[in-house]
C-alpha cells in the first residue's frame, strides 16, 4: 500500500514578494506537488496588499492576511500617516481569502536613526494596538512579529485577553509561553540553523497543539539551501527537524501542526 503525502500547510510565506513575479506559478505548483496544500501571504506593506489580495484570488489554496508591518509605519506626523495607511489595509477584510490581520506587532532591531527610540516604540505600540482592536472587533486571528520585544508585546497583549493568532518567527523567549491559552508558534527555517539552540530548546515547552509551520519565503531559508530564496516547498524540510527535535514522526507532525492551522485560520486542506 502506498504511504499517504503528508499535507502541510505554510502559515507564513510571502508570495507578495517581487522575488516571486517571474515564477509564481511555478513556486506553488512545486510547493503543492510537495504536500503544501495551504499557504498564507502575510501582506505587511501597502506597496503589496493588493498583489496578496490578487494571488490569493488567482489560487484557491492560497489566503492572505491584511496589516502593517512595524517597520512599515510611519513616524512623520505618525498618528494621521499610519491611521489613512491602517484604513487601506483593513479595507480588504471583507474579501473572502482574507482570514486574518497582520502581520503586526513590535520591532525594536530596525530602529530608525532620525526618530528617537521612544517616539517609535510609542507609535509602534499605538499601531500594534489598532491591530488588535480590529481582530477583536472582527473575530479574526492575528499574525503577530515580535523581535526584540517580547516584554513589551507580552504586556500589550495581556491586556486584551480576547486577542488570539499566532507569534510569527517565534524566537523562544519564554515569556511568550504564557501565552499559549489562545495563541500559536510559528516554527520556521530557523529550527534548521546550527545556531538555534534556543529555540531547539524552547520549541519541546510549546504545547503541540499550538505549533503551526511557516517558511517566511523569502526569508530565512532552511538549511541545506541557506544562501538562496526561500520557498513554501520546503516545508518538508523544516517538519523533518522539528519533528526530531520532538521525538515524533514528521507524519505526526504534519497532521498536528496542519490541524492546528485549519483551527486558528478555519480554513481546509485537502
Amino acid at each position: 500500500m502506498q504511504a499517504t503525502m503528508p499535507l502541510f500547510i505554510d502559515t507564513h510565506c510571502h508570495l507578495d514578494d517581487e522575488r516571486y513575479i517571474t515564477d509564481l506559478a511555478q513556486v506553488i505548483a512545486q510547493a503543492k506537488e510537495l504536500g503544501v496544500k495551504a499557504c498564507i501571504i502575510p501582506a505587511a506593506s501597502p506597496s503589496t496588499l493588493n498583489r496578496a489580495r490578487d494571488i490569493a484570488q488567482q489560487y484557491p489554496h492560497i489566503y492572505f492576511a491584511c496589516g502593517l508591518h512595524p517597520c512599515e509605519i510611519s513616524h512623520e506626523n505618525a498618528s494621521i500617516s499610519n491611521r489613512s495607511t491602517l484604513q487601506e489595509c483593513f479595507s480588504l477584510l471583507d474579501e473572502p481569502q482574507c482570514i486574518a490581520i497582520g502581520e503586526c506587532g513590535l520591532d525594536y532591531y530596525h530602529f530608525l536613526e532620525s526618530t528617537s527610540k521612544q517616539e517609535q516604540k510609542r507609535n509602534q505600540a499605538e499601531v500594534f494596538i489598532a491591530h488588535i482592536e480590529q481582530a477583536i472587533a472582527r473575530d479574526l486571528p492575528l499574525i503577530v512579529h515580535i523581535r526584540e520585544a517580547s516584554n513589551d508585546a507580552y504586556e500589550i497583549l495581556s491586556q486584551y485577553p480576547k486577542a488570539r493568532g499566532v507569534l510569527h518567527c517565534y524566537n523562544a523567549d519564554e515569556i511568550l509561553l504564557k501565552l499559549s491559552d489562545r495563541f500559536y508558534y510559528g516554527i520556521g527555517g530557523v529550527a534548521t540553523f546550527k545556531n538555534a539552540r534556543r529555540l531547539l530548546e524552547a520549541l519541546p515547552k510549546i504545547p503541540l497543539n499550538r505549533i503551526v509551520l511557516e517558511t517566511d519565503a523569502p526569508y530565512l531559508t532552511p538549511h541545506p539551501h541557506r544562501g538562496q530564496r526561500n520557498s513554501p516547498e520546503y516545508i518538508p524540510l523544516i517538519a523533518q527537524r522539528v519533528a526530531e527535535i520532538l521525538s515524533i514522526t514528521q507524519e505526526q507532525l504534519a497532521d498536528i501542526s496542519t490541524s492546528n492551522a485549519c483551527t486558528l485560520f478555519g480554513i481546509q486542506a485537502s
